[in-house]
């Protein structure tokens, strides 16, 4: 793993293989099935340069969660159906390194048919901004079960860069 380079989402092209990169998961698809009885989920991943689409299939698209931090070692990226998505290759990995603690950006998204996929600037038009720990829900009485919310939180930093922020709360007898 020493001399394995990895890549930002912005430098992933259609066709390109050995694809290394670490990401954080923001959204999990619906699962589908293949006419081989394969479970599919299509994944939003994204790190500080913009998101993706991950496919991932079987058994390790069930262990994934958003707020994972992930580790995509010898994937490669094609087009399927005019998005460019991330798969795993054969002799690739998934390995899950941390969670919640990751700057990323949603814009660009690189699998959005009309993105042009070659390094796009981030843009962020006609998005809502929240500072950390504004609107958050009240918190039920501590007599409550456990309850874990997951916020994402949008911010711009001095250069007008869309920041997010995935906060993990909980309320009621967690321990």
């Amino acid at each position: 793993m020493a001399n394995e380079t990895y890549l930002c989402i912005k430098d992933i092209k259609p066709g390109l293989k050995n694809v290394n990169v670490v990401f954080i998961v923001l959204e999990i698809g619906r699962v589908t099935k293949t006419k081989d009885g394969h479970e599919v989920r299509a994944c939003k991943v994204a790190d500080k340069t913009g998101s993706i689409t991950i496919s991932v299939w079987d058994e390790l698209g069930s262990l994934i969660q958003p707020g994972d931090i992930i580790r995509l070692t010898k994937g490669y990226a094609s087009l399927w159906k005019g998005c460019l998505t991330l798969y795993t290759g054969r002799g690739g990995d998934l390995q899950k390194i941390g969670e919640f603690c990751m700057v990323y950006s949603e814009v660009p998204n690189f699998s959005e048919p009309s993105s042009d996929h070659p390094g796009q600037p981030n843009k962020v038009v006609g998005l809502s901004h929240a500072a950390p720990f504004w609107g958050l829900p009240s918190a039920p009485p501590s007599s409550s079960p456990c309850v874990l919310k997951l916020l994402r939180l949008e911010n711009t930093d001095l250069d007008g860069d869309l920041l997010c922020y995935l906060l993990l709360i909980s309320f009621g007898a967690c321990l």
